[in-house]
């Protein structure tokens, strides 16, 4: 069984504009509850490859996702990979402490943020 899968109102933003369907966004939960990771970062902030329409992964776009195997996954950001290589310490730092608050979240804070739109489900088809 596949955990919840959500995105921020910024990543939603970021993954219409390249191409990044919610598909490909579960395909990725799917694979990281198998423990395939690209990276775990610390704090509950993974990485994660998914692919842009009309290409592969190693090319594709890379996603910070905060995520703790046992209720739910948030894409917090995501690059594609021919725009930058990786994050800098600070943004490291700071999705980190995001992640640890979006986790924390109770089902009624989860509640208020999807009601708000700030925050967004992730839906099959």
């Amino acid at each position: 069984m596949r955990l919840p899968a959500f995105k921020t109102r910024v990543f939603a933003r970021w993954a219409r504009k390249e191409g990044v369907t919610d598909r490909a966004l579960l395909v990725a939960v799917t694979e990281m509850e198998s423990g395939l990771v690209d990276a775990r970062l610390g704090g509950g902030l993974f990485k994660k490859r998914v692919a842009l329409p009309g290409g592969g992964k190693s090319g594709g776009a890379r996603t910070l996702v905060a995520g703790n195997f046992r209720d739910r996954w948030i894409f917090l950001y995501g690059f594609a990979k021919n725009e930058r290589g990786n994050i800098d310490q600070k943004e490291e730092r700071d999705l980190k402490r995001i992640a640890g608050v979006m986790l924390a979240l109770d089902r009624t804070a989860l509640g208020q943020l999807l009601e708000s739109g700030k925050l967004l489900e992730v839906k099959d088809g």
